[in-house]
């Protein structure tokens, strides 16, 4: 590990924001005659705003210098992705950044992502800051990560933490590339690499189940009393453009649905009714809970997933692939600590579920590997697991040794 050296924000002292086209158009110039990878980063206000855009867009590439972009201000920035539709572009957890990146108008082909990059190299922790001062030595303040981003002016120090964010991203892409180029993981890693683009942002089915305590309702007519609170609150988070849970909490609908208030009245005194809308628009609740009273379709309890029941089940529901499971489990487990990576980026835990649940009917390799391309599994998945996964199924668990008696 690299020594420590002093904060890398001394030498910021005072950053500017790009907030016109004008000045937007000139930036590209500088950043088209640099050379090497192209460092992004955004800033969003998750818990601040409804929206997931992007309030902040920090680039950087060698040769050129950091530039802070306003793309609220700005507008469509495609003609900066078209700079980099044939260059790597580097981002530190890419799959959170990509959606706002690409709405506007960013679309990287290629990519290097650092934080799943140091994953697959093994690093027991890989935070930016921790990875910066892990591989570069530099020790990098992230106190303004949970900032309200579309807070207007921005800060001095928020700036400088925004430009840091990028600057060194090149340096941290290189350094993990050395590790992944020396543990033989490059291949492995440009294919979870274009997994990232690949993947489609999925549509939650019935976003309001996602409620926290939601689980604990029985009654199908409070889960429509609650389920009406969640899409009342989420068209007025919406509309204002805020978090939703900084105008009601979710604990609050869901307690304000048990409480079942026989009035407005009732449900402003609820003393667990709480949040910084809960009575400035206690109309607009009252009316959610009387149309939920009123729902004639109720929801059901519980909804069916897609895949296999929880593993605590199987031993009851399907001993043979209880079995396998547990069998199967240690083996790729072994595989991770061989390969010295996380094992749910080895193979996820759902996807060696669902091979338990329903395997091929022949259990060797080729088998199996078919049927992990079929789940979604990639090449270099396949080609480390496929045989352990095979053998353990058709071995089985294997039971722990008996104990040895201490001799008299």
């Amino acid at each position: 590990m690299a020594e420590p050296t002093a904060a890398a924000d001394a030498a910021h002292e005072h950053i500017d924001v790009i907030e016109d086209r004008e000045g937007y158009l000139a930036a590209l110039e500088v950043l088209r005659a640099g050379h090497g990878p192209i460092a992004i980063d955004a800033e969003r206000a998750s818990g601040f705003r409804y929206s997931q855009r992007a309030y902040l867009i920090q680039v950087y590439r060698r040769g050129a210098e950091v530039f802070l972009f306003d793309p609220i201000a700005i507008g469509d920035m495609s003609e900066l992705g078209e700079l980099g539709r044939e260059e790597e572009w580097v981002l530190h957890a890419a799959s959170q950044d990509l959606a706002c990146l690409r709405e506007v108008g960013i679309h990287p082909v290629r990519l290097f992502d650092t934080e799943l990059g140091a994953r697959l190299a093994g690093l027991p922790r890989v935070g930016l800051g921790t990875v910066v001062q892990e591989l570069l030595g530099i020790h990098l303040a992230k106190e303004h990560s949970a900032a309200d981003w579309s807070t207007r002016p921005l800060p001095q120090a928020w700036l400088v933490y925004a430009a840091l964010d990028v600057e060194l991203l090149v340096d941290v892409r290189d350094a993990v590339a050395g590790l992944l180029e020396e543990q033989g993981k490059v291949e492995a890693a440009a294919q979870e690499f274009q997994a990232v683009l690949d993947r489609e942002t999925p549509v939650r089915q019935d976003p309001w189940r996602r409620l926290s305590g939601i689980h604990g309702i029985r009654s199908q007519r409070i889960l429509a009393v609650a389920k009406s609170l969640w899409e009342t609150r989420d068209a007025y988070a919406r509309e204002i453009d805020t978090a939703p849970g900084r105008l009601v909490p979710d604990a609050s609908l869901v307690n304000a649905a048990k409480a079942n208030p026989a009035s407005k009245r009732e449900l402003a005194a609820l003393r667990e009714f709480t949040g910084r809308a809960s009575r400035s628009q206690i109309d607009r609740w009252w009316g959610a809970i009387e149309a939920g009273r009123a729902m004639e379709d109720l929801p059901a309890i519980r909804v069916p997933g897609d895949g296999p029941p929880p593993p605590r089940a199987w031993a009851d529901k399907n001993p043979e692939a209880d079995a396998r499971l547990k069998a199967a489990r240690p083996a790729v487990q072994a595989v991770a600590e061989e390969l010295g990576l996380p094992v749910e980026n080895l193979l996820t835990p759902d996807l060696l579920r669902r091979l338990a649940w329903t395997p091929p009917e022949v259990h060797d390799r080729e088998s199996i590997a078919a049927a992990l391309a079929a789940l979604g599994a990639r090449p270099w998945q396949i080609d480390a697991t496929a045989q352990a996964i095979a053998q353990s199924f058709v071995d089985g668990p294997q039971e722990p040794p008996e104990p040895v008696e201490p001799a008299s």
